[in-house]
Order: C-alpha cells, then sequence, then structure tokens
C-alpha cells in the first residue's frame, strides 16, 4: 500500500512539471486521465471567469459544462497561442450561452427588486449620478441593482458590457473571445452600454415617482 501510495504520489508530481501542451498530448493519446492535470491547474481560471458572470447557484454546473467542453474539444486546439487563451474562450462562450438559456425562461419582474435596493434607489432617485454614492455603505445594493438591471439587456448585450467596460479588456481581445469582428464589438458595445443607462434611468425614475 504505501509502495503504490509513492508511486501514485511520483507520477502527479511528474505530471504537474510538464507544460500544458504535454498534457494536452498524453489526453490526445488516450491518457485521458491526464486532463485532471489540467483542470487542476486551470480550475481557479475558470471559476474566476464564471463566478464574475453567471448567478453564485449556478457556478459550478456552468465551470463544470467549461471542463466537458474543453475535453470533447482538445482536437481543435491548435497551439496557436496558450492553452489559458484558448480555454478562457471556452469559458466567455459558455457562459454567453448560459445567458442565452436564461433569458429564454420567462423575465424577472419588477417586483423581485429587494428591499434594500428599492431603498437605495429611493434614496438616490434625486441624485444626479450613481456614482456619487459610489463609497457609500449602500453601494452592494448599488452592486446587486447593476447585476439586476444587466439582465435586462440580451445575453450578447451583457457578454460584450462585461468585457468592454466592466473588465476593460481591449476590444480587439473581447473580439478574439467570443469570435466576433473589432467591428461588431465596438459597435455592441456601445449600444450595451447606452441601454444600460437606459434601464437604470427608467429604474431610478419609477422609484423617484413612488416616493
Amino acid at each position: 500500500m504505501m509502495l503504490n501510495a509513492c508511486i501514485i504520489k511520483g507520477m502527479r508530481e511528474s505530471a504537474a512539471r510538464l507544460g500544458d501542451d504535454e498534457l494536452v498530448d498524453l489526453v490526445r493519446g488516450g491518457n485521458t486521465d491526464s486532463f485532471a492535470y489540467l483542470l487542476d491547474r486551470y480550475r481557479p481560471t475558470v471559476f474566476g471567469i464564471v463566478s464574475r458572470r453567471v448567478r453564485g447557484a449556478d457556478v459550478e454546473e456552468v465551470a463544470q459544462d467549461i471542463f466537458v467542453r474543453a475535453f470533447t474539444s482538445l482536437a481543435t486546439y491548435e497551439r496557436k497561442g496558450e492553452f489559458a487563451h484558448w480555454l478562457s474562450k471556452i469559458a466567455v462562450r459558455a457562459c454567453y450561452d448560459y445567458w442565452r438559456q436564461m433569458y429564454r425562461r420567462p423575465e424577472r419582474p419588477m417586483s423581485s427588486l429587494s428591499e434594500d435596493q428599492a431603498e437605495w434607489l429611493a434614496r438616490i432617485a434625486s441624485s444626479a449620478s450613481i456614482r456619487a454614492h459610489a463609497h457609500e455603505e449602500s453601494m452592494n445594493e448599488a452592486r446587486e441593482l447593476l447585476a439586476w438591471a444587466m439582465g435586462k439587456l440580451s445575453a450578447e448585450d451583457r457578454t460584450v458590457l462585461e468585457l468592454v467596460h466592466l473588465e476593460e479588456r481591449p476590444v480587439r481581445e473581447a473580439a478574439e473571445l467570443l469570435g466576433w469582428s473589432v467591428v461588431n464589438v465596438k459597435v455592441r458595445a456601445h449600444r450595451a452600454r447606452r441601454k444600460l443607462r437606459a434601464v437604470l434611468a427608467r429604474l431610478i425614475a419609477d422609484q423617484g415617482g413612488t416616493t
């Protein structure tokens, strides 16, 4: 038992020292167990991408779906860039698909705003800018409200807004991650930002009218 444990440990340490492309070659060659080392290596990266984009209760499921997609798509990995970047593209597109599916369901009604969010809206209803309240204790409500308002956008608008405006990624990088043209990303990002502002303005105006 002790000998077997030492052998297994030695194999794991050897695999951990291999590069990404070497592990990919092992998987492609039939050693599918080697994919577990890639999974362990990039679990934080994938969960980081997913946790910023999908609802908390669905993070685990979407992350697992990403690794399944990566495993079944290894034959398409052409080593034109780093494996991490290739995996990131799969992750971003999986999150995009997640919201496309979510938006096929009935839309959340206005009444789904929490009491804290409604109270925060009431406090800023007479303000010209949400930014003036960025350092208030109520910022948690502001972030939740932003997530809620983004839920009113299409999956395309939401995804490009996250990449370009919230994460401040270069347009060219966003285009590569999404598989869109640079022009399409620029146009969609501008429109998405304008739509989000309109959604927030309507929410604030509606809340102000009820106080």
